[in-house]
């Protein structure tokens, strides 16, 4: 048996020697449920491996104690707090040196990846000769860094590309788009897929025995990082960014692209190259808001709390109103795997939303096979038999109240005991419904967003009558079907329609004036938004948007341009009809050429985003959130918000609260007391210097 660390004891890592010569080698960070790289697990590492180098086992695999997942990364809450120190530096040349040390061992060395396999945890077992994953469902493979504003950095970079060619490289580092095992076996990043069960037998044999890779693959690896090559198709990847984010806007991706073009030498000239970009990457407002992004999604997914016998778990949910947003919430609903009944006025409607789910479930479903499984978990009730069974009942018929109080009527008398009573609404004020409803401690606001399948919030709206278990229920039901809560009051609009309704109506006004829409649209996307603010009324709806300006312009304050002040005639609702403030085809906008001499007015960014922004300061003042990272969250995940900016709050401490306001003045008197100062801008929560970061939990 191999005794080379006979005596050294650790805390995280724990070595295992095998009658055959093999050192199982496996992570179990201690007080942690998840594998992660924290800077003592690195040194472990590091410690441990320069034993190895002296006196060698015969193999050696890596492999994780814990029961789910392999190692999802780097911690990102020391990632954070070096940057605030200025040591990001020393956190990557310390994870570099440990995986480079790998990597030079004298044995063969073999990954054992069951469950995710993120960030540093791919970047170690490139770091080993040979990859062996499980072809259970869990195991995903992956480098997301990219969505942190950075790129790998302990040579997930260098490694990747000569493994499986740069173009499969690149196409998993610039998405961070994780593969799973049998994707990963594909491009040649796994050596072999196994069934759970065989993974250390299987890891155990191709240590002691090895593999040669296909010739084509090494081929590729090699031809592909080729100087000539490089040069070649460098362009090619960075016009393939360009067309999704801008280098302004994120950096990384550019930065990963030119690094690897220019970047010659041995392995370790590239890895100085690699932490010399990443570092700098580090440290831009780019990188600390999406760090920032990412906290507030963690602390979004802790508030789906655990089921208990007292709070039972959403099982079966019957859905009211089959139209784009009640169809498409049952569909949700059943391909995340619940019971769903589905209940309209006709038929028609229901079959409407059945053949939209089969899309959604054709797209998400990649078995073939289990399509109808899903499918059937969907079903027609137009008797609305589902409503007794249900645990949660989800109304989401027209915008008016009347008609939902009067609905609700019926629904109560055949609720089960338990079941909880939502309503969809994306504007009317909770209070108005639930002052008609006979259980109030079990209702509240439920609101999706559109596209449903897309958009990952869900308000979670409350009143005063609400019971804070009916709360609790809500969010752990979101967090069953993958949806990030925001716990939100009850007032007109909510949080995210009453930040977008400004935001919108001014674009409307300028619109109006004869600003061409898609003017309008680029200067709302040169800040950074997902799309204009007119393609979006054209999204949402003509019909919806001049809904929800009926309820929020008097309780705002704000004039109605004609376009939005009265319903849409038949056929021009927008992006669902094929017309509306744009015509639309095969799903697009055809936006009308902007003549090119035409010059945009120079204040059309701040006209657009000023009015968020103030209404983002009174929505925090009026106490629609508990506090500003639960508006920037929600803002974020239910709008698109310029992630790269850490959401409405961030931005203005990021600009200044003086500066903005000045803005806003010169506005004021510019385009009228639209733009006066909202209350709240004196918040201490405004402050740039209050940069705390969120917490996971």
């Amino acid at each position: 048996m191999y005794a080379g660390l006979d005596g050294l004891r650790f805390s995280h890592w724990h070595a295992q020697p095998r009658e055959d010569g093999v050192l199982m080698l496996s992570l179990d960070r201690a007080g942690e449920s998840v594998n992660t790289f924290a800077q003592d697990v690195l040194i472990e590492l590091d410690a441990l491996l320069e034993r190895l180098a002296l006196d060698p086992p015969k193999a050696l695999v890596i492999r994780s104690a814990k029961a789910k997942g392999f190692i999802a990364g780097a911690d990102i809450r020391e990632f954070q707090a070096f940057d605030a120190k200025g040591t990001i530096g020393d956190s990557i040349r310390r994870g570099q040196m440990a995986f480079q040390r790998l990597a030079e061992l004298p044995c063969p060395t073999v990954a054992a990846i069951h469950g995710f396999c993120m960030g540093g945890g791919t970047e170690i077992a490139l770091a080993c000769d040979y990859r062996v994953a499980s072809s259970d469902a869990s195991t995903k493979i992956g480098l997301p860094e990219v969505k942190l504003g950075i790129y790998p950095g302990w040579g997930g970079s260098v490694r990747l590309p000569r493994l499986v060619g740069a173009p499969a490289a690149f196409d998993m580092m610039l998405t961070g788009r994780a593969l799973p095992a049998k994707a990963a076996r594909g491009i040649g990043l796994v050596d072999k897929v196994v069934e759970p069960t065989l993974l250390v037998d299987a890891a155990v044999a191709l240590a002691l025995k090895g593999t040669v890779r296909p010739l084509k693959q090494r081929a590729l690896g090699w031809a592909t990082n080729t100087w000539p090559v490089r040069q070649a198709l460098a362009p090619m990847l960075v016009k393939q960014v360009a067309r999704k984010a801008k280098k302004a806007h994120y950096p990384a991706p550019y930065a990963m692209v030119e690094t690897w073009r220019r970047s010659s030498g041995d392995t370790r000239a590239l890895l100085a190259a690699e932490r010399k970009s990443v570092v700098k990457l580090a440290g831009t407002s780019t990188a600390r808001n999406l760090t920032r992004v990412f906290f507030l999604m963690e602390r979004l997914k802790g508030l789906g709390g655990k089921s208990t016998a007292d709070h039972p778990p959403v099982r079966r949910v019957h859905v009211v109103g089959a139209g784009v947003m009640g169809g498409d919430i049952a569909a949700w609903s059943a391909y995340k795997g619940l019971e769903v009944t589905l209940q309209d006025r006709e038929q028609t409607f229901v079959d409407k939303a059945q053949a939209r789910a089969a899309t959604l479930f054709e797209k998400k479903v990649r078995d073939p096979a289990k399509r109808p499984d899903v499918a059937s978990r969907l079903r027609s009730d137009l008797a609305g038999d589902g409503i007794a069974e249900a645990d949660l009942v989800i109304e989401a018929i027209i915008e008016n109240a009347e008609a939902k109080r009067a609905l609700y009527v019926e629904l109560e008398r055949r609720l089960g005991p338990h079941a909880l009573l939502t309503s969809n609404t994306s504007s009317i004020p909770l209070d108005e419904l639930a002052a008609h409803v006979q259980r109030p401690a079990q209702f509240a606001g439920l609101h999706y967003f559109n596209p449903v399948a897309s958009m990952p919030l869900v308000e979670i709206v409350h009143h005063d009558g609400v019971d804070e278990t009916t709360v609790q229920r809500l969010a752990a039901f979101c967090k069953a079907i993958d949806k990030l809560p925001v716990p939100v009051a009850g007032t007109p609009g909510f949080l995210v329609n009453r930040l977008l309704f400004p935001y919108m109506l001014e674009a409307a006004t300028a619109y109006a004036e004869g600003i061409p829409g898609a003017v309008i649209d680029r200067a709302a996307v040169n800040f950074g938004m997902p799309m204009g603010p007119i393609e979006l009324i054209d999204t949402v709806g003509l019909d919806i948007a001049s809904g929800v300006g009926r309820e929020l312009a008097p309780f705002l304050g704000l004039q109605i341009p004609a376009s939005l002040a009265t319903p849409p005639e038949a056929g021009k609702r927008g992006k669902k009809d094929g017309q509306g403030l744009y015509a639309w085809e095969n799903g697009k906008a055809k936006k009308p050429e902007v003549p090119k001499d035409y010059r945009a007015p120079e204040d059309l960014e701040d006209r657009l985003v000023l009015p968020l922004l103030n209404e983002a300061v009174a929505a925090l003042h009026d106490g629609v959130v508990a506090d500003a990272d639960l508006l920037d969250a929600g803002v974020i995940f239910g709008t698109g918000f310029a992630p790269f900016r850490g959401g409405p709050v961030q931005y203005i401490r990021d600009t200044g609260v003086e500066v903005l306001l000045e803005r806003l003045r010169a506005l004021q008197a510019r385009h009228g007391e639209r733009f006066a100062p909202r209350p709240g801008w004196d918040a201490p929560a405004l402050r740039a210097d209050v940069t705390a970061a969120p917490t996971a939990g």
